[in-house]
């Protein structure tokens, strides 16, 4: 595309701009809206998949409950953080963060913190856990 996007994002960026003109999305109202009612909003237009729409609300629309589920840093920190075996899952992520609620959002930006941390020290985590964008943006799941 002559934005550098894919047509697949353009589709998407139109779609969501006829939803705001339109007035069916309201960006302010999804900041104030409960976390898990704004991520159902976000995912339901077409091209914004669960991660995409956890960051935005967290890093956007500053959202205090927003939760990134299906960010790989964030399960890195939570495995190593909470002496677990295995890094959790997408699913299993939402249990894990029930008692942080409604400072979800709080204790995802925490547990990136503790994730730069451990990578400085060990030095030997995943490659593909390594953020593509400065300053510490939170891990896609790829």
């Amino acid at each position: 595309g002559r934005l550098g996007l894919s047509a697949a994002k353009i589709k998407t960026l139109k779609n969501i701009a006829r939803e705001l003109a339109a007035e069916r999305l309201n960006l302010e109202v999804l900041a104030e809206e409960d976390a898990d009612v704004a991520h159902h909003t976000l995912t339901a237009l077409p091209g914004i998949g669960p991660w995409t729409a956890d960051v935005y609300l967290l890093f956007c629309l500053r959202h205090g409950d927003a939760w990134p589920a299906g960010d790989l840093a964030v399960q890195e920190a939570i495995k190593i953080g909470l002496g677990l075996k295995t890094r959790p899952t997408e699913k299993q992520m939402a249990p894990l963060a029930e008692p942080w609620r409604p400072l979800r959002g709080a204790a995802a930006h925490l547990w990136w913190s503790y994730y730069r941390v451990l990578k400085k020290r060990e030095g030997v985590l995943p490659d593909k856990l390594t953020p593509a964008i400065s300053p510490d943006p939170p891990a896609r799941k790829r």
